[in-house]
């Protein structure tokens, strides 16, 4: 597990649980962006999803080149999802913040859907999300943010059109920015050496990081 520490307050009243794509919590890009959440201000926290067994960094492009789906078959929701529960638990006790928001990229976004689905956290924030379910998104009421790619067959137009539908009819305050010119993963992997990645990569993080100032206590 990492922990990040806050830049201006010793006092933990704001906490963000950063949950990984299928790279883990050891990937440099994911320690650097929860160093840069802490730098606003937020205790981060996180957590090892797989074990120690993360997926070893692929390109997006070079993914069918792995055995992803025998990956994915040993971290299942089922598996990974009560990790999650757990840090979750210990955050709230050995805490005890006045406020919890979670950001998922990926894989991740889906147990951020499940715990704002759940009441458990205050406000969410996915990137790019994976294998979340329609039925998922009809339990979101708390504040969400969705950061998404232009080019995503994962989370293709008709399934970013579906969720906004879905959050619209039950009231959600929400917000969701499409990105051209990137693909899967650009929220937290990128080229820094292409102007619109970098680009996209610092809006989203800083649209984060404002709404999560807008939404929690």
């Amino acid at each position: 597990m990492r922990v990040r520490l806050p830049a201006r307050s010793s006092t933990i009243t704001e906490v963000i649980l950063y949950i990984t794509d299928i790279f883990g919590h050891v990937l440099s890009n994911h320690q650097l962006l929860a160093d840069d959440f802490a730098s606003q201000g937020y205790y981060v926290i996180a957590p090892d999803l797989f074990r120690g067994d993360p997926l070893p960094w692929t390109p997006f492009e070079k993914l069918g080149e792995v055995d992803l789906p025998g990956w994915l078959a040993k971290h299942t929701p089922e598996v990974v999802g009560p990790i999650v529960e757990k840090v979750l638990g210990h955050i709230k006790e050995d805490f005890a913040p006045t406020s919890i928001a979670a950001i998922g990229y990926c894989l991740g976004a889906k147990f951020v859907i499940r715990l704002l689905g759940d009441k458990k956290i205050d406000a969410g924030a996915i990137c790019h999300p994976s294998f979340v379910t329609e039925d998922e998104f009809e339990k979101v009421t708390s504040p969400l943010i969705i950061s998404a790619a232009q080019t995503d067959p994962i989370f293709p137009l008709e399934s970013r059109v579906k969720t906004e539908e879905i959050l619209t009819k039950n009231g959600t305050t929400y917000e969701i920015t499409v990105y051209s010119g990137v693909v899967h993963g650009f929220a937290c992997r990128v080229d820094p050496t292409i102007a619109i990645q970098k680009y996209a990569k610092e809006r989203a993080f800083f649209s984060q990081v404002a709404f999560f100032a807008q939404h929690l206590k």
